[in-house]
Protein backbone atom coordinates (compact mmCIF):
# COMPACT_ATOMS: atom_id res chain seq x y z
CA UNK A 1 0.00 0.00 0.00
CA UNK A 2 1.20 3.32 -0.62
CA UNK A 3 1.92 5.87 2.15
CA UNK A 4 0.67 8.68 -0.15
CA UNK A 5 -3.13 6.69 -0.23
CA UNK A 6 -2.63 5.88 3.54
CA UNK A 7 -2.52 9.92 4.06
CA UNK A 8 -5.12 11.25 1.87
CA UNK A 9 -7.40 8.60 3.24
CA UNK A 10 -7.09 9.89 6.88
CA UNK A 11 -7.02 14.04 5.53
CA UNK A 12 -10.76 12.68 3.66
CA UNK A 13 -11.36 11.26 7.24
CA UNK A 14 -11.81 8.37 6.75
CA UNK A 15 -10.42 4.99 9.58
CA UNK A 16 -7.67 3.64 8.74
CA UNK A 17 -7.15 0.16 9.41
CA UNK A 18 -4.92 -1.88 11.49
CA UNK A 19 -2.80 -2.63 8.30
CA UNK A 20 -2.21 0.61 6.94
CA UNK A 21 -1.25 2.28 10.45
CA UNK A 22 1.01 -0.55 10.94
CA UNK A 23 2.48 0.11 7.70
CA UNK A 24 3.26 3.70 8.64
CA UNK A 25 4.37 3.28 11.70
CA UNK A 26 6.62 -0.05 10.83
CA UNK A 27 7.76 2.00 7.69
CA UNK A 28 9.16 5.51 9.47
CA UNK A 29 10.92 3.02 12.42
CA UNK A 30 12.52 1.39 9.59
CA UNK A 31 13.48 4.67 7.98
CA UNK A 32 11.89 3.89 4.70
CA UNK A 33 9.23 6.32 5.20
CA UNK A 34 10.57 10.09 4.96
CA UNK A 35 9.68 12.41 7.69
CA UNK A 36 8.02 14.98 5.36
CA UNK A 37 5.50 12.05 4.41
CA UNK A 38 5.22 11.31 8.42
CA UNK A 39 4.88 15.07 9.20
CA UNK A 40 1.63 15.07 6.72
CA UNK A 41 0.17 12.12 8.48
CA UNK A 42 0.79 13.63 11.65
CA UNK A 43 -1.06 16.80 10.49
CA UNK A 44 -3.89 14.70 9.24
CA UNK A 45 -4.60 12.97 12.02
CA UNK A 46 -4.42 16.26 14.30
CA UNK A 47 -7.02 17.22 11.92
CA UNK A 48 -9.33 14.57 11.52
CA UNK A 49 -8.67 12.42 14.76
CA UNK A 50 -8.32 8.88 15.62
CA UNK A 51 -11.41 6.45 16.55
CA UNK A 52 -10.90 4.40 19.26
CA UNK A 53 -9.70 1.78 17.58
CA UNK A 54 -7.69 3.64 15.77
CA UNK A 55 -5.95 4.67 18.28
CA UNK A 56 -5.64 1.37 19.92
CA UNK A 57 -4.18 -0.16 16.75
CA UNK A 58 -1.21 2.90 16.70
CA UNK A 59 -0.65 2.41 20.45
CA UNK A 60 -0.18 -1.67 19.18
CA UNK A 61 2.47 -0.86 16.56
CA UNK A 62 4.28 1.65 18.13
CA UNK A 63 4.37 -0.85 21.06
CA UNK A 64 6.10 -3.65 19.10
CA UNK A 65 8.14 -1.29 17.34
CA UNK A 66 10.81 -2.37 19.58
CA UNK A 67 11.34 -4.56 23.01
CA UNK A 68 8.73 -5.64 25.13
CA UNK A 69 9.16 -6.88 28.63
CA UNK A 70 7.90 -9.97 29.80
CA UNK A 71 7.48 -9.95 33.53
CA UNK A 72 5.92 -13.51 34.15
CA UNK A 73 8.70 -14.28 36.23
CA UNK A 74 7.33 -11.81 38.71
CA UNK A 75 4.71 -13.41 40.85
CA UNK A 76 1.45 -12.03 41.07
CA UNK A 77 -0.71 -9.00 39.30
CA UNK A 78 2.16 -6.24 38.66
CA UNK A 79 -0.18 -3.01 38.73
CA UNK A 80 1.65 0.07 37.12
CA UNK A 81 0.72 3.86 37.49
CA UNK A 82 1.34 6.83 34.85
CA UNK A 83 1.00 10.22 35.44
CA UNK A 84 0.67 12.82 32.75
CA UNK A 85 2.56 15.38 34.95
CA UNK A 86 2.59 18.01 36.78
CA UNK A 87 4.72 20.51 39.37
CA UNK A 88 5.69 18.59 42.64
CA UNK A 89 4.16 15.65 41.51
CA UNK A 90 6.26 13.17 43.80
CA UNK A 91 3.34 10.41 44.29
CA UNK A 92 5.68 7.46 42.69
CA UNK A 93 7.50 8.08 45.40
CA UNK A 94 4.67 7.17 48.38
CA UNK A 95 1.91 5.31 46.05
CA UNK A 96 4.27 2.31 45.07
CA UNK A 97 5.57 1.53 48.61
CA UNK A 98 2.61 2.22 50.17
CA UNK A 99 0.83 -0.23 47.17
CA UNK A 100 3.96 -2.91 47.40
CA UNK A 101 3.28 -2.93 51.38
CA UNK A 102 0.09 -4.52 50.86
CA UNK A 103 1.08 -7.00 48.40
CA UNK A 104 0.70 -5.97 45.22
CA UNK A 105 4.33 -5.77 43.54
CA UNK A 106 5.08 -2.45 41.92
CA UNK A 107 7.84 -3.14 38.75
CA UNK A 108 8.08 0.14 37.79
CA UNK A 109 9.87 1.63 34.18
CA UNK A 110 10.05 5.12 34.05
CA UNK A 111 11.73 7.95 31.76
CA UNK A 112 13.49 11.12 32.97
CA UNK A 113 11.98 14.13 33.58
CA UNK A 114 12.13 16.75 30.67
CA UNK A 115 10.50 20.78 31.98
CA UNK A 116 9.53 22.01 35.04
CA UNK A 117 11.48 19.32 37.64
CA UNK A 118 12.95 15.47 37.29
CA UNK A 119 11.13 12.81 36.85
CA UNK A 120 11.06 9.78 39.79
CA UNK A 121 14.20 8.49 38.35
CA UNK A 122 15.69 11.90 39.07
CA UNK A 123 14.13 12.21 42.09
CA UNK A 124 15.36 8.82 43.58
CA UNK A 125 19.26 9.49 41.85
CA UNK A 126 19.15 12.30 44.53
CA UNK A 127 19.20 9.60 47.11
CA UNK A 128 23.39 8.94 47.63
CA UNK A 129 23.89 5.18 45.60
CA UNK A 130 20.51 4.60 44.57
CA UNK A 131 21.08 2.68 40.96
CA UNK A 132 18.56 2.71 38.89
CA UNK A 133 20.19 0.97 35.74
CA UNK A 134 19.53 -2.59 37.08
CA UNK A 135 19.81 -5.66 34.70
CA UNK A 136 16.63 -7.26 33.86
CA UNK A 137 17.78 -9.97 35.91
CA UNK A 138 18.45 -7.72 38.61
CA UNK A 139 15.03 -5.73 38.43
CA UNK A 140 12.76 -9.09 38.22
CA UNK A 141 15.11 -10.11 41.61
CA UNK A 142 14.14 -7.14 43.38
CA UNK A 143 10.71 -6.89 42.73
CA UNK A 144 10.23 -11.06 43.84
CA UNK A 145 12.60 -10.21 47.05
CA UNK A 146 11.15 -7.12 47.76
CA UNK A 147 7.92 -6.46 45.93
CA UNK A 148 8.93 -3.60 44.74
CA UNK A 149 11.76 -2.03 41.48
CA UNK A 150 11.49 1.46 40.04
CA UNK A 151 14.00 1.44 37.13
CA UNK A 152 14.42 3.48 33.79
CA UNK A 153 13.54 2.92 30.26
CA UNK A 154 15.62 1.55 27.66
CA UNK A 155 15.78 3.17 24.62
CA UNK A 156 14.68 -0.15 23.19
CA UNK A 157 11.22 0.06 24.38
CA UNK A 158 8.86 1.63 21.97
CA UNK A 159 11.45 3.28 19.47
CA UNK A 160 9.16 4.39 17.33
CA UNK A 161 7.22 6.48 19.48
CA UNK A 162 10.87 8.25 20.66
CA UNK A 163 10.78 9.11 16.85
CA UNK A 164 7.48 9.96 16.08
CA UNK A 165 7.65 12.53 19.43
CA UNK A 166 10.22 14.05 17.80
CA UNK A 167 8.50 14.71 15.11
CA UNK A 168 5.57 15.66 16.88
CA UNK A 169 7.30 18.81 19.15
CA UNK A 170 8.25 20.12 15.45
CA UNK A 171 5.25 20.35 13.44
CA UNK A 172 2.63 21.27 16.58
CA UNK A 173 0.85 17.96 16.92
CA UNK A 174 2.03 17.45 20.41
CA UNK A 175 -1.33 18.01 21.42
CA UNK A 176 -3.43 15.51 19.69
CA UNK A 177 -5.35 13.52 22.04
CA UNK A 178 -5.25 10.24 19.77
CA UNK A 179 -1.33 10.70 19.84
CA UNK A 180 -0.85 11.96 23.10
CA UNK A 181 -2.58 8.72 24.16
CA UNK A 182 -0.96 6.17 21.59
CA UNK A 183 2.67 7.67 23.07
CA UNK A 184 1.57 7.28 26.97
CA UNK A 185 0.30 3.84 26.67
CA UNK A 186 2.54 2.18 23.65
CA UNK A 187 5.11 2.97 26.56
CA UNK A 188 2.92 1.06 29.27
CA UNK A 189 1.93 -1.47 27.60
CA UNK A 190 5.47 -2.65 26.43
CA UNK A 191 6.74 -2.12 29.89
CA UNK A 192 4.39 -5.34 30.27
CA UNK A 193 2.49 -4.86 33.70
CA UNK A 194 -1.01 -6.39 33.72
CA UNK A 195 -3.09 -3.35 34.98
CA UNK A 196 -2.21 0.30 35.00
CA UNK A 197 -3.62 3.25 36.38
CA UNK A 198 -3.66 6.79 34.84
CA UNK A 199 -3.32 9.71 37.21
CA UNK A 200 -4.59 12.88 34.37
CA UNK A 201 -3.56 16.39 35.45
CA UNK A 202 -5.97 18.49 34.64
CA UNK A 203 -5.52 22.62 35.20
CA UNK A 204 -2.94 25.55 34.31
CA UNK A 205 -0.07 23.21 35.74
CA UNK A 206 -0.97 20.36 33.51
CA UNK A 207 0.05 19.59 29.72
CA UNK A 208 -4.16 18.64 30.13
CA UNK A 209 -5.19 22.55 30.47
CA UNK A 210 -8.86 22.05 29.61
CA UNK A 211 -10.50 19.49 32.27
CA UNK A 212 -12.69 18.09 29.34
CA UNK A 213 -9.66 17.22 27.51
CA UNK A 214 -8.41 15.50 30.53
CA UNK A 215 -11.30 13.38 30.80
CA UNK A 216 -11.10 12.36 27.21
CA UNK A 217 -7.46 11.29 27.49
CA UNK A 218 -8.36 9.26 30.61
CA UNK A 219 -11.51 7.36 29.16
CA UNK A 220 -9.28 7.23 25.88
CA UNK A 221 -6.39 5.66 27.48
CA UNK A 222 -8.44 2.79 29.78
CA UNK A 223 -10.29 1.94 26.39
CA UNK A 224 -6.56 1.36 24.97
CA UNK A 225 -5.25 -0.73 27.60
CA UNK A 226 -8.88 -2.60 28.05
CA UNK A 227 -8.52 -3.03 24.33
CA UNK A 228 -5.06 -4.91 24.15
CA UNK A 229 -6.44 -7.23 27.02
CA UNK A 230 -4.89 -5.24 30.30
CA UNK A 231 -6.91 -3.93 33.02
CA UNK A 232 -7.26 -0.03 33.30
CA UNK A 233 -8.34 3.00 35.45
CA UNK A 234 -8.24 6.10 35.58
CA UNK A 235 -8.31 9.32 38.03
CA UNK A 236 -8.57 13.00 37.08
CA UNK A 237 -6.74 15.23 39.19
CA UNK A 238 -6.31 19.04 39.57
CA UNK A 239 -2.83 20.47 38.72
CA UNK A 240 -4.37 24.11 39.40
CA UNK A 241 -1.45 24.28 42.14
CA UNK A 242 1.47 22.27 43.11
CA UNK A 243 1.04 19.02 44.62
CA UNK A 244 1.89 19.19 47.86
CA UNK A 245 4.28 21.84 49.47
CA UNK A 246 8.24 21.04 47.81
CA UNK A 247 8.89 21.32 44.20
CA UNK A 248 12.48 19.54 43.30
CA UNK A 249 14.15 16.37 43.42
CA UNK A 250 15.88 15.98 47.05
CA UNK A 251 13.05 18.26 48.47
CA UNK A 252 10.32 16.06 47.44
CA UNK A 253 12.01 12.67 48.25
CA UNK A 254 12.14 14.48 51.45
CA UNK A 255 8.46 15.18 51.64
CA UNK A 256 7.78 11.84 50.24
CA UNK A 257 9.12 10.49 53.12
CA UNK A 258 7.14 12.43 55.64
CA UNK A 259 4.43 11.69 53.78
CA UNK A 260 5.15 7.54 54.40
CA UNK A 261 5.54 9.05 58.39
CA UNK A 262 1.99 9.99 57.87
CA UNK A 263 2.90 13.68 58.34
CA UNK A 264 3.04 15.08 54.67
CA UNK A 265 0.74 17.46 53.41
CA UNK A 266 -2.97 16.62 53.17
CA UNK A 267 -3.25 16.69 49.25
CA UNK A 268 -0.28 14.48 48.59
CA UNK A 269 -1.30 11.74 50.85
CA UNK A 270 -5.59 11.69 49.86
CA UNK A 271 -4.11 11.60 45.66
CA UNK A 272 -1.89 8.50 47.04
CA UNK A 273 -4.90 6.95 48.86
CA UNK A 274 -6.92 7.48 45.85
CA UNK A 275 -4.75 6.02 43.75
CA UNK A 276 -3.85 3.12 45.83
CA UNK A 277 -7.26 1.90 46.39
CA UNK A 278 -7.53 1.19 42.72
CA UNK A 279 -4.32 -0.30 42.51
CA UNK A 280 -5.50 -2.35 45.21
CA UNK A 281 -8.58 -3.34 43.52
CA UNK A 282 -6.64 -4.20 40.35
CA UNK A 283 -4.14 -6.12 42.07
CA UNK A 284 -6.66 -8.52 43.91
CA UNK A 285 -6.04 -7.20 47.03
CA UNK A 286 -9.72 -5.55 47.61
CA UNK A 287 -12.74 -5.97 46.48
CA UNK A 288 -13.50 -2.11 46.35
CA UNK A 289 -11.82 1.16 46.52
CA UNK A 290 -13.56 1.58 49.72
CA UNK A 291 -12.28 -1.61 51.07
CA UNK A 292 -8.99 -0.99 50.17
CA UNK A 293 -8.26 2.34 52.00
CA UNK A 294 -8.59 1.70 55.45
CA UNK A 295 -5.39 -1.12 54.69
CA UNK A 296 -3.91 1.93 53.36
CA UNK A 297 -3.95 4.26 56.17
CA UNK A 298 -3.19 1.41 58.47
CA UNK A 299 0.10 0.60 56.03
CA UNK A 300 1.27 4.34 56.49
CA UNK A 301 0.26 4.51 60.47
CA UNK A 302 2.09 1.63 61.40
CA UNK A 303 4.89 2.16 59.35
CA UNK A 304 4.72 -0.56 57.07
CA UNK A 305 4.56 1.61 53.58
CA UNK A 306 7.90 3.22 55.03
CA UNK A 307 9.70 0.24 55.81
CA UNK A 308 8.83 -0.80 52.24
CA UNK A 309 10.53 2.58 50.84
CA UNK A 310 13.62 1.66 52.88
CA UNK A 311 13.30 -2.18 51.12
CA UNK A 312 13.89 -0.05 47.86
CA UNK A 313 16.03 2.27 48.45
CA UNK A 314 18.53 -0.83 49.91
CA UNK A 315 18.02 -3.04 47.13
CA UNK A 316 19.32 -0.41 44.71
CA UNK A 317 21.89 0.55 46.32
CA UNK A 318 20.70 4.01 48.35
CA UNK A 319 21.79 5.07 51.34
CA UNK A 320 19.06 3.85 54.10
CA UNK A 321 20.13 7.04 56.02
CA UNK A 322 17.93 8.99 54.65
CA UNK A 323 14.94 7.65 56.43
CA UNK A 324 15.94 8.67 59.57
CA UNK A 325 18.06 11.77 58.31
CA UNK A 326 17.31 13.26 55.06
CA UNK A 327 18.52 16.58 55.09
CA UNK A 328 21.57 15.48 56.32
CA UNK A 329 21.98 12.41 53.75
CA UNK A 330 20.57 14.41 50.42
CA UNK A 331 21.80 17.21 48.69
CA UNK A 332 21.21 21.00 50.25
CA UNK A 333 21.08 24.38 48.35
CA UNK A 334 23.66 27.16 49.76
CA UNK A 335 21.75 29.61 48.33
CA UNK A 336 18.17 30.41 50.04
CA UNK A 337 15.68 33.08 49.31
CA UNK A 338 11.91 34.06 50.93
CA UNK A 339 9.55 35.29 48.76
CA UNK A 340 7.31 37.84 50.28
CA UNK A 341 4.08 38.26 49.27
CA UNK A 342 2.93 41.79 48.37
CA UNK A 343 -0.08 42.61 50.25
CA UNK A 344 -2.37 41.29 52.85
CA UNK A 345 -5.12 38.79 52.03
CA UNK A 346 -6.13 35.29 51.19
CA UNK A 347 -4.37 33.13 48.38
CA UNK A 348 -6.68 32.84 45.55
CA UNK A 349 -4.69 31.63 42.73
CA UNK A 350 -1.09 29.77 41.76
CA UNK A 351 -0.28 29.58 38.50
CA UNK A 352 1.42 26.18 38.87
CA UNK A 353 3.23 26.15 35.68
CA UNK A 354 4.96 29.92 36.53
CA UNK A 355 6.13 28.06 39.75
CA UNK A 356 7.29 25.01 37.89
CA UNK A 357 9.38 27.28 35.26
CA UNK A 358 10.72 28.81 38.36
CA UNK A 359 12.07 25.48 39.91
CA UNK A 360 13.57 24.80 36.92
CA UNK A 361 15.22 28.45 36.88
CA UNK A 362 16.85 27.27 39.39
CA UNK A 363 18.23 24.17 38.64
CA UNK A 364 15.15 21.34 39.49
CA UNK A 365 14.55 20.83 35.62
CA UNK A 366 15.60 20.53 32.29
CA UNK A 367 15.25 23.19 29.70
CA UNK A 368 16.82 20.45 27.19
CA UNK A 369 17.57 16.34 27.82
CA UNK A 370 20.84 17.36 27.98
CA UNK A 371 20.77 19.51 30.51
CA UNK A 372 22.22 18.08 34.04
CA UNK A 373 20.04 18.66 36.65
CA UNK A 374 20.65 20.17 40.52
CA UNK A 375 19.08 17.79 42.75
CA UNK A 376 19.31 20.27 45.64
CA UNK A 377 17.34 22.91 43.93
CA UNK A 378 14.06 23.52 43.77
CA UNK A 379 10.98 25.65 46.04
CA UNK A 380 9.28 24.99 49.01
CA UNK A 381 5.25 26.36 49.07
CA UNK A 382 4.60 27.92 52.11
CA UNK A 383 1.30 29.12 51.24
CA UNK A 384 -1.12 27.63 48.90
CA UNK A 385 -4.66 27.95 47.72
CA UNK A 386 -7.11 29.36 50.56
CA UNK A 387 -4.34 30.47 52.92
CA UNK A 388 -4.08 33.89 54.88
CA UNK A 389 -0.89 35.99 54.59
CA UNK A 390 0.03 38.91 55.63
CA UNK A 391 2.21 41.83 53.23
CA UNK A 392 5.73 40.73 53.52
CA UNK A 393 5.32 37.33 54.76
CA UNK A 394 7.09 34.43 53.10
CA UNK A 395 4.62 32.83 50.16
CA UNK A 396 7.35 30.25 48.99
CA UNK A 397 11.30 29.59 50.18
CA UNK A 398 13.96 29.18 46.70
CA UNK A 399 16.60 27.05 47.11
CA UNK A 400 19.53 27.09 44.90
CA UNK A 401 23.60 26.28 44.40
CA UNK A 402 23.68 29.62 42.06
CA UNK A 403 22.81 32.66 43.18
CA UNK A 404 22.38 34.42 39.41
CA UNK A 405 18.95 32.39 39.46
CA UNK A 406 17.49 33.74 42.65
CA UNK A 407 15.96 37.05 41.40
CA UNK A 408 14.88 35.89 37.64
CA UNK A 409 12.91 32.97 39.74
CA UNK A 410 11.47 34.86 42.63
CA UNK A 411 9.74 37.85 40.08
CA UNK A 412 8.03 34.24 38.03
CA UNK A 413 6.66 33.39 41.62
CA UNK A 414 5.59 36.53 42.52
CA UNK A 415 3.51 36.99 39.20
CA UNK A 416 2.23 33.69 39.78
CA UNK A 417 0.51 34.43 43.29
CA UNK A 418 -2.66 35.98 43.39
CA UNK A 419 -4.35 37.30 46.47
CA UNK A 420 -7.96 38.74 47.25
CA UNK A 421 -9.64 39.92 50.55
CA UNK A 422 -12.19 36.94 50.59
CA UNK A 423 -11.09 33.55 51.05
CA UNK A 424 -11.71 31.33 47.79
CA UNK A 425 -12.66 27.63 48.27
CA UNK A 426 -10.08 25.30 47.35
CA UNK A 427 -9.87 23.24 44.28
CA UNK A 428 -10.94 19.84 44.12
CA UNK A 429 -8.42 17.69 44.16
CA UNK A 430 -10.03 14.70 42.50
CA UNK A 431 -12.01 15.66 39.56
CA UNK A 432 -12.90 12.15 38.05
CA UNK A 433 -12.50 8.45 38.71
CA UNK A 434 -12.89 5.71 35.81
CA UNK A 435 -13.04 2.09 37.37
CA UNK A 436 -14.01 -0.91 35.30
Amino acid sequence: MRVYDIILKKRRGHELSGDEINSMIDGYTAGDIPDYQMSAFLMAVFFRGMSVQETCDLTMAMAHSGETVDLSRIHGVKVDKHSTGGVGDKTTLVLAPLVASLGVPVAKMSGRGLGHTGGTLDKLESIPGFRVDLSKDEFMEAVNETGIAVVGQTASIAPADKKLYALRDVTATVDSIPLIAGSICSKKLACGADAIVFDVKTGRGAFMKSEDDALRLARLMVDIVRGAGRMGAAVVSDMNQPLGCAVGNSLEVMEAIDTLRGEGPEDLRELCLSLGSIMLVLGGKAKSAEQARPNLINALETGAALSKFADLVSAQGGDVKVLDAPDTVLPSARCLEAVPSARSGYISEIDAEKIGVASMILGAGRRTKDDTIDPAAGIIILKKIGDRVEQGEPLVMLHTNDWDTLEPAAQLVMSSYEVSRDKPGVPELIRYVIQG
